[in-house]
């Protein structure tokens, strides 16, 4: 990066200062390929009459990763959650294969990795969060899949986690989380309950010591949902060490130093197998940004995804604002508004047409192999079940949902624009 965020590039010709040209102009950019992005770019081809959407994502492959706790868990191989990017993007899109270093939405303006300048009529910012691993001194991602180190958040680490079950022959094994926000809050306990069967059906769980150590104060923030888990965190026999956060690895002596969060003290465990969950953030360039909140984050109308300096500017999913959890069924929910929204702003209408966003969450919360608790619920953490009975409940029917449902419901329809 040549350039810090929300600075200008050098003066070119004339007197006053200003951008270059930008190379290429789309009505709609859409920064980020993945769940978010792709599926507001899906919509809009399909809504818009003549479509002129860009997208910028630099990856190869787009991933489901949902299915990672269950790749992790032995139940499918890892392969199963990915497609090549250009088979999931829509055939009246514009793939701009590049990452995005910086914006400019004084301008209407994009910068690339490569040096290039997008213009935009209308943008869409949706790159998801990053991986801060070097956030815990000792750790780095390259550290995961040896050393009892596993990962459910690397696609080449969830296949490693099974390994490292499949190895494990008894002693301590910790699965941490980190405080929020971070994709997917349910992942960290996942995985956890899954090992605890796995360990289970092995003969080894006699001689375990199960730890969920997490940077939350509880199990979960819905109360008719945490009273299950909480159930399930004791007919399986697991300790829970709440309000604390990984602070170090020390992977030469299979430590994990932990710092209770109300006092700064720390706690050092020993682990012959810990499943980690990196700390997450806003990606650099967002959090850069003349766009960003003082989190970092997309600032956004929690109820319209609606920039509130920038009107051309929208935002969804896990790089906004949106003070929901960060996961995919968030988005299923919040990009028709988001479309409906852009599409009224781009026929000049006001934000009494829009429509509004509760802030519908979902989390499909695997509680061991076929049983499964389906969390659903706003902003005002209310339960907002989808199915006519009690979602607060573990059921097998849930658990094959999300097996077989959720991933046939991404691919064949949120990434076609349904």
């Amino acid at each position: 990066m040549s350039t810090s965020a929300g600075q200008r590039e050098p003066l070119t010709t004339g007197d006053e200062a200003r951008s270059p040209r930008p190379t290429r102009h789309h009505r709609v950019v859409v920064v980020g390929g993945g769940t978010a992005g792709m599926a507001v770019a899906a919509k809009l081809c399909r809504k818009l009459r003549d479509p002129d959407v860009a997208i910028v994502e630099p990856s190869t492959y787009h991933f489901f990763q949902p299915q990672w706790t269950l790749v992790g868990g032995g139940v499918m191989p890892k392969e199963n959650s990915r497609r090549e990017q250009q088979r999931v993007t829509p055939r009246k899109a514009t793939w701009i294969r590049d990452a995005v270093t910086r914006f400019d939405p004084a301008d209407n303006e994009v910068v690339l990795a490569g040096g290039e300048r997008v213009g935009y009529d209308y943008l869409v910012v949706a790159p998801g969060l990053q991986l801060n691993w070097g956030d815990v001194r000792g750790l780095t991602a390259d550290m995961v899949g040896r050393d009892g180190i596993c990962s459910n958040y690397l696609y080449e680490g969830c296949e490693g986690t099974w390994r490292t079950l499949q190895e494990f022959k008894g002693g301590t094994a910790i699965f941490t989380m980190p405080p929020p926000p971070i994709k997917c809050a349910g992942a960290p306990q996942k995985i956890a309950y899954l090992a605890d069967d796995h360990f289970r059906r092995r003969g080894v769980r006699e001689r375990t010591r199960i730890v969920y150590a997490a940077g939350t104060p509880g199990i979960f923030s819905v109360k008719e949902f945490a009273k299950t888990l909480n159930e399930v965190i004791a007919r399986k026999g697991i300790e829970t060490l709440f309000s604390h956060k990984l602070v170090e690895i020390r992977a030469a002596e299979r430590q994990a130093v932990f710092e209770r969060m109300a006092s700064g003290e720390e706690v050092v465990l020993d682990y012959d197998m810990i499943h980690i969950t990196p700390p997450q953030g806003p990606p650099d360039f967002v959090r850069q940004s003349p766009l960003a909140d003082a989190a970092g984050w997309v600032n956004v109308d929690k109820h319209t995804l609606q920039h509130p300096e920038f009107p051309n500017v929208f935002s969804l999913g896990d790089a906004s604002s949106l003070p929901t959890s960060k996961t995919g069924a968030a988005v299923r929910k919040e990009t028709p508004v988001l479309v409906h929204n852009l599409m009224a702003t781009m026929r000049g209408e006001d934000s009494s047409r829009f429509q509004r966003y509760d802030g519908y969450a979902g989390c499909p919360l695997v509680t061991g192999y076929g049983r499964l608790v389906f969390a659903e619920f706003d902003y005002d953490l209310k339960p907002q079940p989808s199915f006519p009975f009690d979602t607060t409940k573990e059921r097998w029917s849930m658990y094959q949902v999300k097996r077989y449902g959720l991933p046939a419901l991404y691919w064949r329809a949120m990434m076609k624009g349904f």
